[in-house]
């Protein structure tokens, strides 16, 4: 059994001030620009930010969206940080009530079904979330802008839940566990029991029989998320902690051997210029978020909960060195994933 592993260094306010900056630069940024949008008619073709007026920067709508998340959490948690007023006029600018409006109609358009589906739904979640656990009047105006897109993205995953048969098993943006997770999190903190009861119920019905995951054949080479560790990262929020060890047991058994060893090394990247195969460094840092919170929910005794911390920590260690590397094509989204890495607990 490996012995524990040191915890992670806090977000500091300088590191803080560091990824503000790095979002501060690609929050207002229009292009380079990949649209992931249904053309319905002649007119639907129109500049980035005339279709997404608070979510047009940053390369795509979920990565402005997590964009967003990154900064309203920096500003709650480092009110005085130098970056605080451009943190403040740069969500000013975007969540405005007028932005907010264009981006809740976005969804009644024909062919909008499964746009961010549900990637993007959870950062909307996660941001809405955010918001509210702030106390600042700032963040209930942002909130308060931002209900009519949240409330309908909560009637999406409504909506969408009971009709869908069968899970997405995948390392990245359409995984439902991912969505699953965040959505959770938001019913929880904001008492929304219908949405609670349904993601808790859809998940028990998705992944509670899982055994023997196959986590030998991961990663895959754009993945960002570990579809096994994204599950059961989820049904340690769903299961009381003896359902949660015993059903864990199950589903990754070798894992009190330190097995696979895939699943707990470091994925290579070997050009961060490739936004595909930078994929992988936020797939360290997922990996790393997750490990960290699964171990915390596994008994002390557990043999998986020693190596899965382990290697949470090599791989936050390393992947926290790759967040600001002077390429767009990761720099775009990874600040958001180490200050979640760095800030969410279990």
């Amino acid at each position: 059994m490996p012995p524990a592993p040191p915890d992670l260094p806090s977000l500091t306010a300088e590191s803080a001030s560091n990824f503000a900056q790095i979002t501060l630069r690609c929050v207002a940024k229009a292009y380079p620009s990949q649209p992931g949008y249904v053309l319905n008619a002649p007119e639907d073709v129109q500049l980035p930010d005339a279709v997404h007026p608070a979510f047009y920067g940053c390369y795509d709508w979920h990565s402005s969206v997590h964009g967003h998340w990154m900064l309203a959490r920096i500003l709650r948690l480092f009110p005085s940080l130098p970056e605080a007023s451009a943190i403040i006029a740069a969500l000013d600018r975007n969540l405005s009530a007028a932005n907010l409006a264009v981006e809740a109609a976005y969804f009644t358009r024909p062919g909008t079904a499964a746009f961010e589906r549900m990637y993007g739904w959870a950062w909307i979640l996660k941001l809405a979330e955010e918001l509210h656990r702030s106390s600042s009047t700032e963040a209930k105006r942002w909130e308060q802008h931002l209900q009519p897109l949240t409330a309908a993205l909560v009637k999406r995953y409504l909506d969408f839940l009971p009709k869908q048969t069968y899970p997405i098993r995948t390392g990245v943006h359409p995984n439902t566990a991912f969505g699953l997770g965040f959505a959770l999190d938001y019913a929880i903190a904001l008492g929304d029991a219908p949405l609670k009861d349904l993601v808790v119920a859809r998940s028990r019905d998705y992944f509670l029989g899982d055994t023997e995951y196959p986590a030998k054949l991961e990663p895959n080479g754009s993945d960002f998320l570990s579809p096994a560790l994204a599950e059961a990262d989820l049904m340690r929020r769903v299961l009381s902690p003896e359902e949660f060890a015993r059903w864990f047991d199950a589903y990754l058994p070798a894992m009190r051997d330190g097995q696979p060893q895939n699943l707990l090394t470091i994925a290579v990247v070997t050009d961060r210029s490739d936004p595909q195969l930078g994929h992988l460094d936020g797939l360290n840092l997922s990996r790393a978020w997750a490990m960290r919170h699964i171990a915390a929910s596994l008994p002390p005794d557990s043999r998986a909960r020693a190596f899965l911390a382990d290697a949470g920590h090599t791989h936050a260690v390393d992947a926290l060195q790759h967040v600001a590397t002077g390429h767009y094509e990761g720099e775009h989204w990874l600040a958001s994933f180490a200050v979640f890495l760095l800030t969410e607990t279990p």
